[in-house]
């Protein structure tokens, strides 16, 4: 690791686009530092599958003589893009060799849209094989957290995580489909947000497991959250608006049964609660009532879509991690004997926006994960039942979310006693990801994160930037 970073390394999506536009610095030479610091950290980190070094320059290149350059929101920045994710000229991974897809003919539109604001992709980050698992590695590299490499910066978006968390992007691209960008942003202390039902274009996979999953983004700031989900939204970038005085819910209650929530977690939950009391909020302590049978269509679900992605595109199953056969197998049984239902999906998406209205609340606060992220390992070659346990027991109060629809966000709110971040999970209804982004602005006023793992260099304020 080299004892001193180039200068744009560190700084924000708003500070860079900023001074791009400005014509303070370059996106070639924005890029061409970040290209720099991968080279250095991606070796201890495994956050890329593929870095798109020379792609990447071309494109900053061209980005610098756009006309338009004055009015991109997202001028030079770099940004990483998720390997489940269509890049033209590039293979869509999937998480590994086996579930690889071919060469991509064009771009995603998530993808089209961040380069039509400005930002340059370069490179696609690891997740686990079909995105099944809450943490990242495969035969070829584990992901590492980069606040400590031997603890996992979870999954499915683990890769996406640790490159921002390690500075070498300033915000990159996730899907969440079960947790898969609120986990990893909680394991890595970044704020990750996962939009609501049909605000930006979804499209992965055979049906983006039942409409389960969704685009979003994971970042160091609020601010450049709100950015990139304005972009991937289609939408004018705002500035966040304060909230008038809101009516909060508070629970700890874990949507699957028998699972405690660890001391530092519990006590995240605490310091949420005193700093929304202090920014003038009502919190009160309402539990959502989950179903027993939740977790169970959520398990199901999560079987089946991993039989739907199994066979997607011709993909051979033997060649498939054990894990990932065992969880495809399970889920044709599920599918056959009709327990993945729209009218379940339905139900509960009902059941939980009544939860706003009947409890006149405004947005549900809950633990983001239950215990600490668990150890770096291959543990893609250990069995599909240690996956699935450990999964499980770390990060349970993702998944109803996105079952409903509803948008999420997770923020971070300190640090555990192991240096590792904590983080809680924020919840509204329709149509409330600005809220949510509003609220956790609160957060970064009142008790700001470091927007890095302290062990990674980082520049917090480049020169002429502020």
């Amino acid at each position: 690791m080299p004892e001193t970073v180039p200068s744009w390394v560190g700084a924000t999506a708003r500070q860079i686009a900023r001074a791009v536009r400005r014509g303070d610095t370059t996106a070639t030479r924005v890029v061409a530092d970040h290209l720099d610091h991968i080279t250095a950290a991606d070796p201890v980190v495994s956050a890329f599958r593929t870095v798109r070094a020379g792609a990447a320059i071309v494109e900053a290149e061209e980005v610098d003589v756009l006309e338009d350059l004055s009015s991109l929101p997202l001028a030079g920045v770099p940004v990483a893009i998720k390997e489940n994710t269509a890049i033209a000229g590039v293979p869509i991974w999937n998480g590994s060799a086996a579930a690889r897809t071919p060469v991509a003919a064009e771009d995603h539109e998530v993808v089209r849209r961040l380069r039509g604001a400005g930002a340059v992709a370069v490179g696609i980050t690891r997740m686990p094989e079909l995105a099944l698992f809450g943490m990242t590695d495969d035969e070829t590299a584990v992901t590492r957290n980069p606040w400590r490499t031997d603890r996992t910066p979870g999954g499915s978006s683990g890769g996406a995580a640790a490159a921002v968390a390690s500075g070498m992007v300033p915000v990159a691209h996730g899907t969440d489909g079960l947790g898969s960008i609120r986990i990893p942003a909680a394991c890595c202390g970044l704020v990750g947000l996962k939009p609501g039902r049909d605000v930006v274009p979804r499209e992965l996979g055979v049906d983006g497991w039942f409409g389960l999953t969704e685009h979003g983004v994971l970042a160091t700031s609020v601010a450049d959250a709100a950015l990139v989900f304005a972009v991937l939204a289609g939408r004018n970038p705002e500035k966040l608006v304060e909230p008038a005085r809101l009516r909060v819910a508070l629970s700890t209650r874990s949507p699957v049964s028998g699972i405690r929530l660890d001391a530092p977690n519990r006590e995240a939950v605490a310091t949420a609660s005193k700093l929304l009391v202090n920014a003038g909020h009502d919190v009160a302590a309402v539990d959502p009532v989950y179903p027993v049978s939740l977790g169970l269509k959520g398990m199901a679900h999560w079987f089946a879509a991993a039989a739907s992605d199994a066979d997607f595109d011709s993909l051979d199953r033997s060649a498939l991690q054990p894990r990932s056969r065992r969880h495809a197998k399970l889920g044709d049984w599920v599918t056959r004997r009709g327990y993945v239902r729209q009218s379940d999906r339905d139900a509960w998406r009902e059941r939980s926006i009544d939860f706003f209205t009947d409890n006149n609340v405004d947005v549900l606060v809950t633990p983001a994960l239950a215990a600490a992220p668990p150890p770096a390992d291959l543990w893609s070659a250990r069995s599909w039942r240690a996956n699935m346990t450990t999964s499980l027991r770390y990060a349970p109060f993702a998944a109803p979310w996105n079952i409903a629809g509803l948008p999420a966000l997770v923020v971070p709110v300190g640090m555990r006693p192991d240096g590792l971040p904590l983080g809680v999970q924020l919840v509204g209804p329709p149509g409330s990801e600005s809220l949510l982004l509003s609220i956790a602005g609160q957060f970064e006023v009142a008790a700001p994160w470091p927007r890095h793992a302290r062990s990674w260099p980082r520049v917090e304020d480049p020169a002429g930037t502020a």
